[in-house]
């Protein structure tokens, strides 16, 4: 019984595919609040495509056999731990960036 404990353990944990947060996402796409938030910040209403891609990935991998839901779901795990929203720059790189963006602003006006 304690082999079987210990092979349980090592293993990563099941994760049951729950689909509500897609739709709760492709609800609210869908609320005068997530579209007036769109028109005011970029001058469009969201069509929402990507919630109903979500949606839709999401339904189509629960016709999947438990293996390949727990392979695609470890994927997507790895994929947003490797995505980040910075650009790491050495101080050189940055300065010649700031330079480049804002140096206009040291130069005296005439």
């Amino acid at each position: 019984m304690s082999t079987e404990k210990e092979a349980s353990s090592s293993a990563p944990p099941n994760r049951k595919l729950s689909c509500t947060a897609s739709f709760d996402a492709l609800w609210f796409c869908y609320s005068p609040v997530h579209q007036m938030q769109q028109f005011y910040r970029l001058g469009v209403l969201d069509n929402c495509s990507d919630k109903w891609r979500a949606m839709v990935d999401c339904l189509m991998l629960k016709t999947k056999p438990a293996s390949k839901v727990q392979e695609v779901l470890e994927t997507q795990d790895k994929s947003k731990l490797k995505s980040h929203i910075w650009t790491f720059r050495t101080p050189e790189e940055a300065s010649y960036y700031w330079k480049e963006l804002y140096g206009h602003l040291d130069e005296p006006e005439e």
